[in-house]
C-alpha cells in the first residue's frame, strides 16, 4: 500500500493526513513544538504511524511523496526573529525600505510611528552602479566598491545579504557578479537577489520582497534540510515538497531560494483543499473558513477558483510574490480574553500558543483563552480532547473565566458566552472583510468549516452574516494538511514591460511568453518532473493614467491569431469593467508585467470511498451545554453518522479532532462522503 502524506504545522497542533491509493483517509494531531516544528512532525509521523497499525519506518517506505505547510518563515518575520541582514543597493538609494511609498496604513493618524525596517540604516550600503530603466548599463559595477561594502558587512557580522540594484530586471547582470563575490568573501552567507526574488517594476516592492526573502531564508533552510535529513533517516525516500504561498508546491531547494514564498505556506493548504472540496461537492462558490489555536485564514473561492493577489502585507513588510487572496485575523482557539481599563471585553489578538497553551490544557497557563470558555460553556468534552488522548483541565479553566468575570463584573456563564460572541463577531468581520468589503455578496455562498476550533463556532457566524449554508468536511480538523495533497508544482515567472500594449507586434508578445514558459518547464525539468505540464498566462494592466495595474486572465484568447494584441486589450477592459462597473476602451491598455505560470501536473488526491448504506446512528450520549441556558442535549459520533442521516439541532456532532455545535433550528444532513450539510437557521437561541 502507497501514501502520500500532508504535514500542516499550526500554531498550536501539527495536523497530518495520510491518504492511499483507494482514497482512504487516516489522520493525527500532535503538539506544535516552536523551539524546532522537526520534533513535533516527526512525533506526529509516529501518532500517524499507529493510526496506520504500522511502524513509522514502514509507513515512511512506502510513503511516495511529503507535502509540508510550515509557519517557519511567518513566525521569523511575525516574531522578528530572522537574520541578520545587511543590503546592498545602488548608491544613493539605501533608504528606499524607509522611504516605501510615501504612504502610512493609517493615513489620518499624525502620530502613528513608521514601521522599523528589517535592515537597519548601518547596515544599508550602497554600491556604484547604475542600469538604466531600458537595460543600458550607465555605470559599470565598481568591484572595489563592491568589496568595500561586503567588507562592512563582513565586520558586521551579518547572516544573509540581499542586493537590489536599480532595473536590474532588465538586467541582472551586475546582481548576480555581486552574488558570486559575497558568496567568495562570506562562505556560508545567504544571498537574495532581487532578480531572482521579484524580477519585475516598483522598488520599494522589489527591494522589501528581497529583503523579507533574506530575512526568513536562513531559519527556513536550517529546518527544511534538518527535517529532510530526520526524514532520511527514519527510511522516507521519496520527494519532500514544500507548499508556495500561491497554492503549488516546490522542492525544499527551490523553497529555500525562493523563501519569502513560504510566508503563507500553511493558509494556502487550505484554500488547495477548498478548491478540491468544491469539485467533489459541485459547488464551485465556497468561503473556506479555517479556524486554528492561533489564527483564523478565510479566502474566497468563486466559480471553484481561488483569487491570487501581487500586494500582500505581512507584519508591516510587503511580499510582492504571487500568493493566494486570504485574510488572516488573531482569531482561534487560543486567543486570549482581556478586559480594558475602561471595561471592554477584547479577544485576541495575542493567543496563548502550543505554550503555554489555554488554561485548560494543564501546561501552567493561567489567562482565559476561547477554549476556555468553551470547555466552560460544555461544548467540549473535557474527557475525550483529542480522540481522549488528552484531559482538558476543566477547574484550571473555570478559574481563568472567573478572573474575566470578575473584571467584567458578571456571572461566570456570562463572562464565557461574552467570549464566545465576540470572537464570533471578530471572525464574522473576517468574512466581510474578504467578500462584502470587495463588493461581494455572501449569501450565495456557502461556508466552509475546517480547523480544529471551527465547528463550534461556524453556525453562528453564518447567522450574522445572514448565510445559510455551511459545510463541514469529516477530516474538517486536518483539512490543510489533506488539502495539500491537492497542489501542483507550480513556478510563477514575471517580466515587466511597460508601455501601450498597441505598441507590440503579436509575434513580440507571443516571444515574450514562449521564453518565460521555456524557463518555467526548464526548472520543471531539474526537478526530474516528466508528467504532464500546464500553462497559465496572464498580465498586470492599466490604464495610462493610472498608479495601480490589475491582473488580467489570457488563458481564454487565441496565441495563434494575428489580432493578438488587441484580444489582450480587450480581455483587460472587460476585467476592468467587471471590477469597477466601467471601461475605457477609447484608451490605450498598458501591459506592465507579463506573467507566466508553468504547472507540472501531480497524481490527483483520490476521493474517498462513499459511505456504505446503513440504518441511521443514534445519539451515544447527551451532554449539558449552555446555549442561553443550561440544556441536555443529544451527541452524535461523526464517523458513526450514516449517509442520509439528518441531525437536528440542538445537538453535538464530534469526532476525536472535531466538534461542531447544531443550535436550535439548525439541521445537518449527512453526505455520501460522511460530510455535515448544515441548513443554518436564521433564529438564534435565546433562554425560554
Amino acid at each position: 500500500m502507497a501514501w502520500t502524506i500532508g504535514i500542516d504545522v499550526g500554531g498550536t497542533f501539527t495536523d497530518l493526513a495520510a491518504v492511499d491509493d483507494a482514497g482512504r483517509v487516516i489522520h493525527a494531531k500532535s503538539a506544535s513544538t516552536p523551539e524546532d516544528q522537526s520534533v513535533g512532525v516527526m512525533a506526529g509521523l509516529a501518532l500517524l504511524a499507529e493510526a496506520l497499525g504500522a511502524e513509522r519506518t514502514a509507513m515512511l517506505a512506502a510513503t511516495t511523496r511529503i507535502v509540508h505547510g510550515t509557519t517557519v518563515a511567518t513566525n521569523a518575520l511575525l516574531e522578528r526573529k530572522g537574520a541578520r541582514v545587511g543590503l546592498l543597493t545602488t548608491r544613493g538609494h539605501i533608504d528606499v525600505l524607509e522611504m516605501r511609498e510615501g504612504l502610512k496604513d493609517d493615513r489620518y493618524n499624525l502620530r502613528v510611528p513608521p514601521p522599523e525596517p528589517l535592515v537597519p540604516r548601518d547596515r544599508r550600503i550602497g554600491v556604484e552602479e547604475r542600469i538604466r530603466h531600458d537595460g543600458r548599463v550607465e555605470t559599470a559595477l565598481s568591484t572595489a566598491s563592491l568589496s568595500q561594502a561586503i567588507h562592512a558587512l563582513k565586520a558586521k557580522q551579518v547572516d544573509a545579504v540581499a542586493a537590489c540594484y536599480f532595473h536590474s530586471y532588465r538586467d541582472p547582470t551586475h546582481e548576480r557578479m555581486t552574488a558570486e563575490a559575497v558568496r567568495t568573501a562570506m562562505p556560508g552567507c545567504y544571498v537574495s537577489l532581487s532578480s531572482d526574488v521579484l524580477p519585475q517594476i516598483k522598488e520599494y516592492e522589489r527591494t522589501c520582497t528581497t529583503v523579507v526573502n533574506a530575512y526568513v531564508g536562513p531559519a527556513l533552510q536550517r529546518y527544511l534540510e534538518r527535517l529532510e535529513t530526520r526524514l532520511r533517516e527514519a527510511g522516507f525516500t521519496g520527494p519532500l515538497l514544500v507548499i508556495q504561498s500561491h497554492g503549488g508546491v516546490a522542492t525544499v531547494s527551490d523553497a529555500v531560494r525562493l523563501a519569502a514564498g513560504a510566508v503563507l505556506s500553511g493558509p494556502a493548504g487550505g484554500v488547495a483543499g477548498s478548491r478540491h472540496v468544491a469539485r467533489l461537492i459541485g459547488h464551485g462558490d465556497l468561503i473556506p473558513f479555517d479556524m486554528g489555536g492561533t489564527s483564523t485564514d478565510i479566502s474566497l473561492i468563486a466559480g471553484g477558483e481561488a483569487a491570487i493577489a501581487s500586494d500582500r502585507k505581512l507584519a508591516g513588510q510587503r511580499v510582492g510574490l504571487q500568493s493566494l487572496d486570504i485574510v488572516s485575523i488573531g482569531a482561534g482557539g487560543g486567543s486570549i480574553a482581556r478586559v480594558d481599563a475602561g471595561g471592554v471585553l477584547h479577544v485576541g489578538p495575542e493567543s496563548a500558543g502550543a505554550l503555554p497553551g489555554p488554561a485548560c490544557y494543564g501546561r501552567g497557563g493561567t489567562v482565559a483563552t476561547v477554549t476556555d470558555a468553551n470547555l466552560v460553556l460544555g461544548y467540549l468534552d473535557a474527557a475525550n480532547f483529542l480522540g481522549g488522548r488528552a484531559t482538558l483541565d476543566t477547574e484550571a479553566a473555570t478559574r481563568a473565566v472567573d478572573h474575566i468575570a470578575a473584571a467584567l463584573d458578571v456571572d461566570r456563564m456570562t463572562a464565557a458566552e461574552g467570549i464566545h460572541r465576540v470572537v464570533n463577531t471578530r471572525m464574522a468581520e473576517g468574512v466581510r472583510l474578504v467578500s462584502v468589503r470587495r463588493g461581494i455578496d455572501p449569501r450565495r455562498f456557502a461556508l466552509l468549516s475546517f480547523g480544529g476550533a471551527a465547528g463550534l463556532h461556524i453556525t453562528e457566524i453564518a447567522r450574522q452574516l445572514d448565510l445559510t449554508r455551511v459545510i463541514v468536511p469529516r477530516l474538517a480538523a486536518v483539512l490543510s494538511a489533506w488539502g495539500m495533497l491537492a497542489s501542483d508544482l507550480r513556478y510563477e515567472l514575471a517580466r515587466t514591460h511597460i508601455g501601450d500594449a498597441s505598441g507590440l507586434s503579436a509575434e513580440a508578445l507571443r516571444r515574450i511568453y514562449q521564453e518565460m514558459e521555456d524557463e518555467g518547464r526548464g526548472r520543471l525539468a531539474e526537478t526530474r518532473f516528466e508528467g504532464e505540464v500546464r500553462v497559465h498566462r496572464s498580465a498586470d494592466m492599466r490604464y495610462g493614467e493610472q498608479i495601480f495595474e490589475i491582473p488580467v486572465d489570457l488563458d481564454g484568447i487565441d496565441w495563434s491569431g494575428g489580432d493578438l494584441v488587441r484580444q489582450m486589450a480587450e480581455a483587460f477592459h472587460t476585467r476592468h469593467e467587471a471590477l469597477y462597473t466601467y471601461a475605457l476602451r477609447d484608451q490605450e491598455a498598458v501591459l506592465v508585467n507579463a506573467r507566466v505560470a508553468v504547472i507540472g501536473v501531480l497524481l490527483a488526491l483520490p476521493s474517498e470511498p462513499p459511505r456504505p448504506a446503513t440504518a441511521a446512528s443514534a445519539a451515544r450520549s447527551r451532554r449539558r451545554v449552555h446555549l442561553g441556558l443550561w440544556r441536555e442535549v443529544p451527541v452524535f459520533e461523526f464517523d458513526a453518522l450514516a449517509a442520509g442521516q439528518t441531525v437536528a439541532g440542538p445537538a453535538i456532532v464530534e469526532s476525536g479532532t472535531t466538534t461542531v455545535l447544531l443550535r436550535g433550528g439548525d439541521r445537518a444532513e449527512v453526505t455520501p462522503l460522511g460530510w455535515l450539510d448544515i441548513a443554518v437557521s436564521g433564529r438564534l437561541d435565546a433562554p425560554r
